[in-house]
């Protein structure tokens, strides 16, 4: 028997293959929707992949489960209380599906959503009574558990679900044996919890000594310190909880649809039809020229989660970006449940080689040139700018520049009526990636005078440090 994890960083996403070398079997649980590395791990061991699990509907990614299906002739396997439309089996406490040395085990742990399970992995050629591992979904993190409180959790109270994870946790996963390894499905960065730890893999017992929410604590304080200080859940995860229950076309076939090279002039007919453009390269070459109106969103970061978080799923989208990583931008959204794009700019920025009347520039400045123009040394730069500082409300109540207005980024549209017409504005988060999009999307609503700073607050603190 053998677990193999797969860690998909930019969405701080795990997921698990179990294979048997006896009936050369596999079983794929949680997979994200581009599965080809899953077939392709099948193929070169010799498996069959002929079980699919799903610890639950997942709200922050759409899962492979229907690609498995249909490409591999997986079954899919569900929790008792998951309301599916495709076929499926549905499991509760107890359930097994067995397959040479592996049993896995069903345990019904509702409470980051109601349908959620874990699974008890057994090696039967150890033992058939002690698990080897638990594969925990969204119920018990390394370092913190499921948050109870997302709105993809629709018809159950945070208040509900929050009982039902205190059940879970202490009166099931807490009493496996402490050597039992812990294989989450989320790790840090991840907004399904607030204190995800860097680690991939754990024990039941480190967890006990060392999970704040593992610890000791009448249910009534497990419920208030679980559901306290957790981020803003972006705007899609509602949308993707939904999706993961629906039939729906696999990716495949959507992003065939999807990559259609696109002149210019189809690109702003789109556009004034109410596309969305979306502009994937790294900030310092969009904001060395770009198409004016595009949204800057890299690939290089948190892409999917910040395209979900400042795209709509249900407008057009077109990407640009550099020749050859289409396919990446648009498979990157479908994981996401963003099958909306309407095609992609033929050709990317040389498309507007003659063009120059469609292409706009964004200003950068250093930390050190931003302290000169602030003090007002530097008399040739103008009116002194607002800086608005785009990071998290608890980032900026950490250490911020004096005089900075904080708007997190995810609500930078809704309030850029507060920013004062005609003053320059400089726009920084911690390390530059979140002011690029921020800066991009303040010239895409009209505002002239926007400069991003370089390095982010890390080159602010820097810069003080050294003065």
């Amino acid at each position: 028997m053998k677990i193999q994890q797969y860690y998909l960083a930019c969405l701080s996403h795990a997921s698990y293959m179990i294979t048997d070398e006896k009936t050369k079997t596999a079983a794929v649980v949680d997979p994200q929707r581009d599965i080809d590395q899953y077939l392709a791990d099948a193929e070169a061991g010799g498996y069959t992949i002929k079980h699919v699990f799903l610890t639950h509907f997942h709200a922050d990614f759409i899962a492979g489960h229907i690609e498995l299906r249909d490409r591999a002739g997986a079954t899919i396997h569900l929790g008792r209380r998951a309301e599916a439309e495709f076929e499926c089996v549905h499991m509760k406490d107890g359930d097994v599906v067995e397959f040479g040395d592996v049993k896995l085990e069903i345990m019904e742990t509702p409470g980051h959503t109601p349908e959620g399970i874990s699974i008890l992995v057994y090696d039967l050629a150890t033992s058939a009574t002690v698990p080897e591992a638990v594969l925990t979904g969204d119920t018990l993190f390394i370092g913190d558990v499921g948050r109870p409180d997302l709105l993809a959790s629709i018809g159950v109270t945070a208040d509900e679900l929050a009982d039902m994870l205190y059940d879970s946790i202490t009166n099931k996963l807490m009493r496996l044996p402490d050597a039992t390894l812990v294989y989450p499905a989320h790790g840090a960065g991840s907004m399904c919890g607030k204190s995800l730890s860097k680690e991939t893999v754990s024990t039941i017992g480190e967890q006990k000594k060392f999970n704040y929410a593992l610890q000791p604590m009448s249910r009534e304080a497990f419920k208030q310190i679980v559901t306290a200080d957790q981020p803003e859940a972006p705007d899609y995860f509602v949308h993707d909880a939904i999706l993961n229950r629906k039939e729906r076309t696999a990716l495949h076939d959507a992003m065939e649809k999807q990559l259609q090279p696109l002149a210019i002039d189809e690109v702003l007919a789109l556009e004034k039809a109410g596309a969305q453009l979306l502009d994937v390269r790294d900030g310092i070459d969009f904001e060395g020229g770009h198409l004016k109106g595009s949204l800057n969103i890299a690939l290089s970061g948190k892409y999917a989660t910040w395209a979900g978080s400042m795209l709509s799923h249900d407008r057009p989208i077109v990407v640009i970006a550099e020749e050859g990583g289409e396919d990446e931008a648009v498979m990157r959204l479908g994981r996401i449940g963003f099958d909306n794009v309407a095609g992609f700019l033929a050709g990317g920025m040389n498309a507007l080689l003659k063009r120059d009347d469609l292409v706009e520039r964004t200003e950068r400045i250093t930390s050190p040139a931003l302290a000169e123009w602030m003090s007002g040394t530097r008399a040739d730069m103008g009116t002194k700018p607002l800086i608005i500082d785009v990071r998290s409300e608890a980032e900026h109540a950490g250490g911020h520049i004096e005089g900075s207005m904080n708007i997190p980024l995810t609500h930078l549209e809704e309030r850029v009526g507060e920013l004062p017409a005609g003053k320059p504005l400089v726009v920084h988060c911690e390390g530059g990636y979140r002011s690029a999009i921020a800066a991009s999307l303040l010239q895409k609503l009209g505002r002239s005078h926007v400069h991003d700073m370089v390095g982010g607050y890390k080159a602010w603190a820097a810069t003080k440090a050294s003065a």
